[in-house]
């Protein structure tokens, strides 16, 4: 028996060797990974540019020192962050809820600083900000919430892509700091955001003095085409929320700030023992130079737009919908379709279900097209006959 804490529904599957984009289980069995570890593996397995620096690093004797002491490597990895984002002061944690738990203390003491005694943050419906208290609480789902009340007050809630529905907060909630937003939900659904919504959103923000926070520790990174979502819709946000792409599989977070957000955090504000480690930000500077070295921005438009494409063309008239950006698809089903992360395994696909209806693909960076073409090749023929059992049934 495990004693490993049952908060995971697992697969029955060990990975134990990667390469790559593929996988192999401890009985030798390969698998093509249309996953990349939930959009965390940037650079797939056993890259060797990742690998030698972590090995160097590892070898140094020094992972970790904390943030009493300067750290170079943080340094390093907080310049080419700013470069990448636009932004100027960089916060490092070690997770994506730590990023966006910075950024709503960020969004508060900016309110504080105003003069406003209880700011709130407007959020979206079917959000996924993470399982802290403060981060739950600003979540668009009660099954994340459920078991653990009371919640942290200060959200305001309204739909995704209805700026009405924001201005309506904004013409009769005086206390509003700041609006969050996941650009494209990501455990929400691959619910895309429209990009005259976000270019608007963020109009609405600068006539009330809000902040924009754009929590991007999902679909940032490269994963759409661009560094960051909001670059498709051509404006600057004033905070970032940035974790799982960022290494590579090293755990790290980011908390980035700009415009209204900078200098909003003074020493003492906020702080993290682990945040900025030597191995993590050695991952870090590492992940961001190969991304631009290999061309791997260009390469997620070039392999998204063919698997969506492909995807369209082979299944588009059975499915509910396909949508995404760059190499973030969702295939909405019309019902809960979760046993085909089962039948992918069996097949020799890494896939996930979110939202109980919709298979998420988040492939590392570094999928080539005719690997793409592959994962085309297992998945179609399983969705097609996960329809055809639905329809006989």
């Amino acid at each position: 028996m495990s004693h490993v804490m049952n908060t995971y529904a697992r697969q029955p599957v060990a990975f134990v060797r990667g390469e790559g984009v593929w996988l192999w289980d401890e009985a030798g069995k390969k698998y093509l990974d249309a996953l990349a570890g939930i959009a965390v593996n940037t650079l797939g397995y056993a890259h060797p540019r990742l690998t030698a620096a972590l090995i160097k690093r590892i070898q140094s004797g020094v992972i970790h020192t904390s943030n009493l002491w300067r750290i170079p490597d943080q340094e390093a990895a907080a310049d080419r962050v700013a470069e990448i984002t636009g932004l100027d002061e960089i916060f490092f944690c070690n997770s994506g809820l730590e990023a966006t738990e910075a950024s709503i203390k960020v969004a508060r003491k900016y309110g504080h600083d105003k003069g406003i005694a209880e700011p709130a943050i407007i959020v979206m419906e079917k959000a996924f900000h993470g399982r802290s208290l403060a981060t739950l609480s600003a979540t668009g789902s009660r099954k994340v919430q459920a078991g653990f009340e009371p919640l942290v007050q200060g959200f305001v809630r309204v739909p995704l892509n209805d700026l009405d529905a924001v201005r309506q907060v904004a013409a009769h909630n005086r206390n509003v700091s700041a609006v969050l937003i996941e650009p494209i939900q990501g455990e929400g659904g691959i619910n895309v955001s429209r990009l005259d919504y976000l270019r608007e959103l963020k109009q609405v923000c600068d006539e009330n003095g809000w902040l924009f926070i754009s929590d991007e520790v999902q679909c940032g990174l490269g994963r759409s085409g661009k560094w960051f979502v909001y670059q498709h819709a051509g404006f600057q946000p004033d905070v970032v929320a940035l974790a799982k792409g960022l290494a590579s599989g090293v755990p790290v977070g980011a908390c980035v700030v700009g415009g209204r957000a900078k200098g909003v955090f003074k020493p003492g504000n906020h702080g993290s023992t682990f945040g900025g480690n030597p191995l993590a930000m050695t991952a870090v500077v590492t992940t961001i130079d190969t991304i631009k070295e290999e061309g791997l921005l260009a390469n997620s438009t070039r392999v998204g737009e063919m698997l969506m494409s492909s995807l369209r063309n082979q299944i588009g008239n059975a499915v509910a919908d396909i949508r995404g950006m760059g190499l973030m698809i969702g295939i909405e089903l019309k019902e809960p379709c979760g046993e085909l992360v089962k039948h992918a395994l069996d097949a020799g696909l890494v896939i996930n279900v979110t939202a109980d209806t919709v298979v998420r693909l988040l492939p590392p960076l570094v999928m080539k097209e005719a690997e793409a073409r592959q994962v085309v090749e297992r998945l179609v023929p399983l969705v097609k006959a996960f329809l055809d059992k639905r329809a006989a049934a």
